[in-house]
């Protein structure tokens, strides 16, 4: 790892930012706002309402504390069995709440530790509220990427949550195309996973990029191999467009795959990225979800041997002599493509819609001061900055009051804020509570993935016990998947050439059949189905109607073992179905139903802005 007066400055790449970046020029408006902090000074100029006639006096909230829920290990190994359950917490205990106050007024002096409404409600900087800001600058810097490895390292700005980063930065380095009016030989093209977080395709597609698919293993993106991004790139056909200069990936808890991708391969992608230059935007709402116990109990169940790439409790920070992020849980998670990033070519997007709530729509994006230059231009005449009302409720969490005259109140039980040992620790404890219940859902589903026929009369319910019972004549196999690595998702490939009438009725009718049968009773589960994660309609009829995406996140515990067993009943029921009519009348007899899972393959958008599928 490079000394600090070793490293380089970030390559310039703007030329590829687009032609109406490059015409952008600061707000007329927003350049006045660094002369309202001057003591004393006659704000004549901007046009701000008033503060005393804001009708909120204070907000408040009460709050968990860091330590309300348990962390699993960093090491790859089963966690504890004991079990702190949302169902089980009261989350009004005293212990397990705190009380957040952010108050009209503060007397603090320093505005990157003033947080009140009086500032917080007002018309703000594009960069963000300024308490909030400095926090995630810091800890962004110091400890979340440590190691980036440009001179002067990366800078933050504060985004409406990861979509809105996302379209930003699609503004910033694509130009829109026309097929009424521009050369085929101007179109540019957005690079992506085979399988892809739609919200993502659908808000490069309307500006006319060539989306391009790459193929995917269980770790993510492929370097090399057919499909792989060094196959793509050197093949590449001009009569399609441009040579795509932009890439779109979710590395960490890939959505809807779950796959995490290593550091080698990221070394090996990003290589690729220099040689054809492009720019990499690595979307992970996810991170912080990287599940060191599921190698270890995916190779137990399959009775396998621990693999030599087994995840084991190394320091990824300090590997190469770089410097540690001061926290053996960050430590332990696989670093962002910020930390091998000479060139600066890595614009990251992260948001709070999973460690906090989605509906604080709130998140920031990472890179280099020249391209967070341009993100702030277009923010300026833009969303102007994230609601005061959100920003201010982080930072008083985080942050807590100051010591001149501040009357608020932070998340922790003395009534300070979180700091950044606190909010270290709340994303343990997430990650504690999403590890056991991918455990639950993997297990379950492991139990039931074969269906054993023997010398009992007719089909058993699955369960690998229960084959030594008796004699097995026949073993189906209904699915397959990996254990999720990371994220929310469990990734399914359904079997449909295993059913019985696969050869009769066809593999798209049995799956579309299958998804309506899954939401009637008994079951009463709904899957994501694969078509929606296809980039393009040509993966979509190929491949896509074969998987779905199951989320162990958004329900109880509970829930999560009563539903993964709900599908499993639904694939074991669904293979005793030999007579074609039944498959018909599922798709006929389900009206809207039917027609909805019709339409997935017809019109995969309608699914990018239902916030179910997130």
């Amino acid at each position: 790892m490079a000394s600090a007066t070793d490293k380089l400055s970030p390559k310039d790449v703007s030329n590829h930012f687009s032609r109406v970046t490059k015409h952008r020029v600061p707000s007329q408006v927003k350049r006045f706002y660094q002369y309202f902090s001057i003591p004393g000074i006659g704000n004549l100029a901007g046009g701000l309402p008033n503060p005393n006639y804001f009708p909120y006096d204070t907000l408040e909230a009460s709050t968990a504390v860091p330590d309300r829920f348990k962390p699993t290990p960093n090491n790859p190994v089963d966690p504890p069995a004991t079990d702190l359950t949302l169902s089980a917490l009261n989350l009004s205990d005293p212990a397990a709440a705190s009380r957040v106050l952010v108050p009209h007024d503060s007397a603090e002096p320093n505005p990157l530790r003033k947080i009140d409404l009086t500032t917080a409600l007002q018309y703000g900087t594009a960069q963000g509220y300024p308490p909030l800001y400095s926090f995630i600058r810091e800890f962004v810097q110091e400890h979340l990427h440590p190691n980036v490895p440009y001179k002067g390292g990366a800078e933050v700005i504060l985004t409406v949550g990861s979509t809105d980063g996302f379209s930003k930065t699609v503004e910033a380095f694509s130009n829109i195309w026309d097929s009424e009016r521009d050369w085929i030989r101007e179109r540019e093209g957005l690079l992506c996973e085979e399988f892809a977080y739609m919200n993502a395709i659908q808000t490069a597609r309307p500006r006319g990029l060539n989306v391009v698919p790459v193929a995917i293993d269980d770790e993510g993106m492929l370097a090399y191999g057919k499909g792989g991004l060094e196959d793509v790139m050197s093949n590449w056909d001009t009569n399609k467009g441009k040579r795509p200069h932009l890439m779109y990936t979710v590395t960490m808890g890939q959505n809807p795959t779950s796959g995490l991708l290593s550091l080698t391969r990221r070394k090996e992608i990003y290589a690729l990225a220099q040689k054809y230059d492009i720019i990499i935007v690595e979307d992970d709402p996810y991170w912080y979800l990287q599940y060191p116990s599921a190698l270890e109990l995916s190779n137990k169940a399959r009775g396998q041997s621990t693999s030599p790439k087994s995840p084991a409790a190394v320091n990824y920070n300090t590997l190469d002599g770089g410097r540690s992020s001061g926290y053996e849980f960050l430590d332990s998670l696989v670093p962002s493509y910020l930390s091998i990033d000479v060139d600066g070519r890595v614009v990251r997007l992260d948001t709070f819609s999973k460690t906090v709530a989605p509906g604080c729509r709130l998140g920031w994006i990472t890179a280099q001061p020249a391209v967070i230059e341009k993100i702030q231009l277009i923010t300026e005449s833009s969303t102007q900055q994230p609601s005061g009302f959100v920003q201010s409720l982080i930072a008083e969490l985080l942050m807590g009051p100051s010591s001149h005259g501040d009357p608020g109140k932070g998340g922790s039980k003395d009534g300070s804020g979180w700091k950044f040992d606190g909010w270290v620790r709340w994303l343990e404890g997430l990650r504690g509570n999403y590890e056991r219940r991918m455990q639950v859902m993997s297990q379950i589903l492991e139990d039931g993935m074969y269906l054993i026929q023997g010398s009992a009369p007719g089909p058993t319910k699955p369960g690998r016990a229960e084959e030594d019972d008796f004699e097995i004549v026949k073993k189906t196999q209904l699915y397959d998947f990996a254990w999720p690595a990371a994220g929310m998702f469990l990734w399914l490939r359904a079997h449909f050439d295993t059913h019985p009438l696969y050869e009769k009725v066809g593999g798209q009718r049995l799956a579309n059949a299958f998804w309506v049968f899954l939401t009637a009773k008994p079951y009463l589960v709904l899957l994501a189905p694969g078509v929606m994660f296809s980039p393009t309609p040509e993966i979509a009829e190929q491949v896509g109607w074969q998987y779905y995406r199951l989320c162990f996140a958004a329900v109880d515990d509970e829930l999560v073992a009563k539903h993964s067993k709900g599908t499993v009943d639904a694939f074991v029921d669904y293979w005793a179905i030999d007579d074609p009519k039944k498959i018909d009348d599922l798709l006929d007899d389900v009206g809207a139903r039917a027609a909805s899972v019709e339409n997935a393959l017809q019109n995969q958008a309608s699914f990018a802005t239902n916030p179910i599928f997130c």
